[in-house]
């Protein structure tokens, strides 16, 4: 009887683990195979573990910084020409996960991808009210205090200071940090570099004229003496610091 009590128990144990290693198993195959279209929360949790994929926020900046997923990069939705000039320095040829608050900002943004030309796109369905219900987290920082006019005039008085404005979040901002540290490994001694968050400093950004992420200001004893918005080359930006 102990006998076919303990056959019993080990099919019982050894089915359970194969419907358990079966369901797993069809997940991370659905995730893997599904290039486009709106996914399940779970299914959008496993896919953002899956190496090179690439996590696109479509809300504002405002709502970005009141949650967001660890690494996701940021662009509006909303406003067409912000949105079309961020995500050029998206790879189309990369997974890329969209989402929003409610799902339906990130299905538009969604399908506007996949008709230029991004090859795997996926969106959140339900968005983050989806994700709060299944209890899941989201990644705050807490912001820091905003520079005022006066520290950042400071900051800028006396010798060569490199202003860049951006934010973590700005996709061309993130294809500039090579950039600039490759430049401050080569010629740090020759100058300061000032950071002004995008997302933060909006009075420095309203005084300094700054239209766009990113920006490179270059003040030399506190006066301006070169700009430029948008991706700048190396070449380029040592010859302004000089």
């Amino acid at each position: 009887m102990q006998i076919l009590s303990s056959l019993l128990l080990f099919a019982v144990i050894s089915c359970n683990s194969t419907t358990s290693e079966n369901q797993v198993a069809a997940e991370t195959s659905e995730v893997v195979v599904q290039s486009g279209g709106s996914i399940t929360v779970k299914a959008f949790d496993l896919k953002m573990k899956l190496p090179g994929v690439q996590i696109l926020d479509v809300r504002t900046a405002g709502e970005f910084q009141g949650g967001h997923f660890k690494n996701a990069l940021q662009a509006n939705w909303l406003n067409e020409g912000e949105f079309a000039e961020r995500v050029q320095y998206i790879d189309k040829a990369k997974p890329v996960l969209v989402y929003c608050a409610s799902g339906v900002r990130s299905e538009e943004a969604m399908n506007w991808m996949k008709q230029n030309g991004f090859q795997d796109v996926n969106n959140l369905k339900g968005g983050l009210s989806a994700w709060r219900m299944e209890g899941m987290p989201l990644e705050t920082k807490a912001a820091r205090a905003e520079i005022s006019i006066a520290a950042f005039k400071a900051s800028t008085k006396t010798g060569t200071i490199l202003v860049d404005i951006g934010a973590e979040w700005c996709p061309p901002c993130v294809k500039m940090e090579p950039v600039l540290q490759q430049l401050q490994k080569e010629k740090g001694a020759q100058f300061n570099l000032v950071k002004v968050d995008g997302g933060i400093d909006i009075t420095v950004m309203k005084e300094l004229r700054s239209e766009g992420l990113p920006t490179f200001i270059v003040f030399k004893n506190g006066k301006e003496v070169w700009r430029k918005q948008g991706l700048v080359d190396l070449p380029t930006l040592s010859k302004a610091i000089e």
